[in-house]
């Protein structure tokens, strides 16, 4: 154990990589994940000890469960989304909320853009060609192209620009939308994500959760898309209506989507699944073992600079850190 942080009692909430729980217990001590069966005894005898909780997955960390932590001060998400954690609750509570940005962002940027092409080129309609048989008794139809296509990002941020860098490479225009334009980026900006959708032929989603972005991608923004349109979401499930998009797509208000988030993961309307003209992918953005690594390690890296008294590394924009030394 770390020098001087053995004492600490830290909790995992749900699963993640090994090393997570190895170095925890390295570091502090260490308590896993109860089971359900557990939980209510779990909380009651060890509840009041707990000083750091490491939590990833589908896992909520609201109120109700900062009730029953009342030591609690730092919170390490694992990931760089964390709408599953309250952390404008855990604000309020002198609580630091910590996510894993920047050791994900090329392994997310890399799976968009093969996403994409997915979509468009219908490769996993293709290899089903051929598995099946269809091969030997003709061509595989021809698809779409990526040729001559403008795309339109949904969030400029991190892992957005380097979306963008990749579509230069393939001479694509791009254009973005966000809260307000940045001053920094040589992509035009649209005020208004209908009017992005209307210019664009690809609409490649990478916002985070929210009330504030919740169904952004709506039945107006897929109708201006267009019938040659494809949609691509690698942000979070509900910035998209999946309704209207199921919809969209049996309607051909748009032609086709690749999608590797959902509204209510991992269930997936069946209606979603049965539809030919959609690729979808089990939110697998940053799932290789050296990205799931990378974003573990920070997760205990949080927490140890935390508790050494260093501050958070990484905190979110609800819990600012400034140093008080």
């Amino acid at each position: 154990m770390s020098a001087g942080l053995n004492h600490v009692d830290v909790m995992m909430l749900g699963s993640m990589r090994a090393l997570v729980a190895e170095q925890l217990a390295q570091h502090f001590t260490f308590h896993p994940s109860p089971d359900a069966a557990e939980q209510e005894a779990f909380f009651d005898a060890v509840g009041p000890r707990i000083r750091g909780l490491a939590t990833g997955g589908h896992k909520r960390v609201d109120g109700a469960l900062m009730d029953r932590l009342p030591r609690l001060e730092v919170i390490a998400n694992f990931g760089v989304g964390y709408d599953t954690v309250d952390a404008a609750e855990a604000g309020r509570r002198g609580i630091v909320v910590t996510n894993t940005p920047d050791v994900l962002t090329e392994e997310v940027a890399d799976l968009a853009v093969a996403l994409m092409l997915a979509a468009i080129r219908q490769l996993p309609q293709a290899d089903r060609y051929l598995r099946e048989g269809k091969w030997l008794e003709r061509p595989f139809p021809l698809t779409a192209t990526l040729r001559g296509r403008k795309v339109g990002i949904l969030g400029l941020g991190r892992i957005g620009r380097a979306i963008a860098r990749r579509l230069e490479a393939f001479g694509l225009e791009i254009a973005y939308h966000g809260r307000s334009p940045q001053s920094d980026a040589p992509y035009h900006y649209y005020p208004t994500l209908a009017g992005m959708a209307h210019d664009v032929h690809v609409l490649m989603a990478v916002a985070p959760g929210g009330a504030g972005t919740k169904h952004i991608v709506n039945a107006e923004v897929l109708k201006a898309l267009g019938p040659d349109g494809v949609l691509v979401n690698v942000g979070r499930g509900s910035v998209v209506d999946e309704q209207a998009l199921i919809a969209a797509l049996k309607a051909g208000t748009i032609l086709t989507a690749g999608l590797d988030v959902f509204e209510d993961e991992p269930r997936v309307p069946p209606e979603l699944i049965a539809l030919d003209n959609v690729v979808l992918l089990p939110h697998v953005g940053s799932g290789s073992h050296h990205t799931r690594d990378a974003m573990g390690q920070l997760v205990v890296d949080n927490l140890v600079s935390w508790f050494s008294g260093k501050g958070p590394l990484t905190p979110v924009a609800e819990t600012p850190w400034r140093n008080p030394t």
